[in-house]
């Protein structure tokens, strides 16, 4: 007969054991700590030992302890909003849009909701929803329940834009200035545009439609932001971005594009409607503004070489003479040289530097602001940005191109130049390591992140984009945000990169629909807007702009991620909270989220998982 063991003698044995743990792990810690500091020696074996020794239970111990009734519980349950709000774009409302002017376009910029009619609640998908193709079968197709709209199937019936196929839509490349095809009419452009050796990288698409000129310049290794406005030709800049393309919801109109001067190799409009012979200008000196020194504009379509197709466009002849003769004499003033006019084509280059236009204009007048890149929501001005200053005749204002990729690691001309106050060439070459490790990092937790699941991915504190430079691939691309608060502009580094991005104040919604991103990075965004707004309508801006089963990745402070990770446990996303790569004494930690999948109509708890 078995004896019945002695209670006391039990608690004692089990009270050594957990000693015995709670030592062990003390003691890999600080061996692991040793090794890393380069003194120590047997680095493999240590390292190894450190990995299989399972630490979770003092982990535990120490968020506990030290975050009080905040750890491991749960915020305020946020409800799914109204099916209404299926598509919301807060900022560009239609209902808000039509109460301001309609000049100029102001009533189709951005109009946010004040504090009291901002919806706190979560968008819900659409019935039906599905993970989007990988790329590239999404620039060719996109699940109809994602973007349920048809009137562009109607509308641009015979332009070859879109087509609805079963429970698809499909895009087959064509589009109103390319009937046969977006490669063939981008091939017309690579061959006077310097295009196949990665001289030209980044663009601007105006009025892009849904983007498949966008969408086919990737394959010359071409990254374009493409801008539309929500207006009648709904759901355009959606379709963009379910097909994988970057995309905002813009318009050229009486505010300032949201981009540093002097970022984009090439611009380009295709039938977009804009005019640019209006308000003296000013759209062309915008174009200007935002166009590298040598850089490409690309106007095709009306009303270029209006005496052979006014007819076909059934406009008056005269109206289209003048239109051109107005773009023409900007151009001129401006001093943009013409390279090319064929067809419905025309295409300028941007001159390469102040000295190098003998015939300036002195009566046009140069912009007079300090500071060429505060743009965000400033009026847009019938002025010539200037150049950075040169030395030499034949100097590029703002740098020699590279060609991409090798722009991707070299030190960008606005670092190496000292423009930047607080950024030398050694903290730019830092962050790139920086970066790469973390990372690296990252790939060890969520191990799909290069594996094509993730294409459009949105850095919501870009810094000097070494986060989007360590990611590179054709799989993907980053919207690389900077914070217009952020302490340091490095934006235009970002494009000297070879990089796309864009001015945003995370008080504020993006301009984007909702489900439009796989990934998003949020480097020290909390810290960053602590005193400045709601943790809370960040998160769930967040939550608007991620798609069902996309993830997110937080870096901060441990106390401000514990706050964070105590909102969004009633958001219906899923967490998980490690360590920084350099062990768990570094204050910095990382939060792993990922949104669960639900639709409109389900009754599911918010609660995470």
């Amino acid at each position: 007969m078995a004896k019945k063991g002695n209670p006391t003698e039990s608690r004692t044995r089990s009270s050594i054991s957990i000693f015995v743990v709670l030592g062990l792990c003390c003691f890999f810690y600080i061996l692991g700590a040793w090794q890393r500091s380069g003194f120590g020696k047997g680095d493999s074996i240590a390292i190894e030992v450190t990995k299989q020794t399972d630490c979770s239970i003092l982990s535990n111990l120490n968020f506990e302890t030290h975050n009080g009734d905040e750890a491991g519980t749960i915020g305020n349950q946020f409800e799914p909003c109204h099916a209404q709000y299926i598509d919301y774009t807060p900022c560009q409302d239609q209902d808000r849009a039509m109460t301001f002017p309609r000049e100029n376009m102001n009533y189709r910029e951005r109009h946010c909701p004040p504090e009291e009619e901002k919806l706190r609640c979560l968008i819900p998908a659409p019935k039906g929803y599905a993970t989007p193709f990988p790329w590239p079968k999404s620039r060719d197709y996109v699940p109809f329940a994602n973007a349920p709209y048809k009137n562009l199937t109607v509308e641009k019936a015979v332009q070859n834009w879109i087509q609805y196929e079963g429970n698809v839509f499909r895009f087959p490349g064509g589009g109103t200035q390319f009937p046969h095809g977006a490669d063939a009419y981008i091939d017309e452009l690579a061959s006077v545009i310097p295009m196949e050796n990665g001289m030209v990288r980044t663009a601007l698409d105006t009025g892009c439609g849904v983007a498949s000129w966008g969408a086919y310049l990737f394959k010359k290794n071409v990254i374009a932001m493409s801008f539309a406005p929500r207006d009648s030709h709904v759901a355009q800049v959606q379709f963009a971005l379910e097909r994988g393309v970057p995309a905002v919801i813009g318009v050229l109109g009486t505010i300032k594009l949201p981009y540093p001067s002097g970022a984009f190799d090439m611009a380009h409009c295709s039938r977009c409607l804009i005019p640019w012979g209006a308000n003296d200008g000013m759209y062309m000196m915008e174009v200007d503004r935002v166009l590298r020194p040598g850089g490409y504009w690309v106007l095709s379509g009306p009303p270029i070489s209006w005496s052979i197709n006014y007819r076909a466009w059934q406009r008056p002849e005269e109206d289209l003479q003048e239109e051109q003769r107005m773009i023409e004499e900007i151009a001129r003033l401006l001093c943009w040289e013409k390279k090319y006019e064929k067809g419905e084509i025309a295409i300028w280059r941007k001159r390469v530097n102040y000295d190098s236009c003998s015939e300036q204009d002195l009566h046009v007048p140069f912009c007079q602001a300090t500071n060429v890149n505060d743009v965000w929501y400033k009026q847009m001005e019938a002025c010539i940005t200037p150049y950075p200053k040169t030395t030499e005749p034949d100097d590029v204002a703002g740098g020699e191109w590279k060609p991409f990729s090798e722009r991707l690691n070299a030190v960008p001309f606005r670092i190496s130049t000292g423009s930047i106050p607080g950024v030398s060439v050694e903290t730019f070459q830092e962050d790139d390591r920086l970066w790469k490790k973390h990372v690296k990092a990252y790939k060890r937790t969520n191990k799909i992140i290069d594996s094509g699941r993730y294409r459009n991915i949105m850095d919501m504190n870009a810094g000097l984009g070494s986060f989007a430079a360590a990611l590179e691939s054709p799989k993907l691309w980053v919207m690389n945000v900077m914070p217009t608060i952020a302490e340091k502009d490095t934006l235009g580094v970002i494009f000297e990169r070879g990089l796309i991005g864009i001015y945003h104040d995370w008080c504020e919604a993006f301009s984007s629909y909702p489900r439009t991103y796989d990934l998003i990075h949020a480097n020290g965004v909390f810290s960053l807007y602590k005193n400045s707004c709601s943790a809370e309508d960040i998160l769930l801006e967040m939550d608007r702009i991620l798609r069902p089963e996309g993830a997110v990745i937080f870096r901060d402070q441990i106390d401000v991620l514990m706050k964070v990770k105590k909102i969004v446990g009633g958001m219906r996303w899923n967490t998980k909270l490690v360590d920084h790569e350099d062990g768990p004494l570094v204050s910095e930690k990382i939060l792993f989220a990922v949104k669960q999948y639900w639709v409109v109509g389900e009754n599911n708890s918010t609660t995470s998982q």
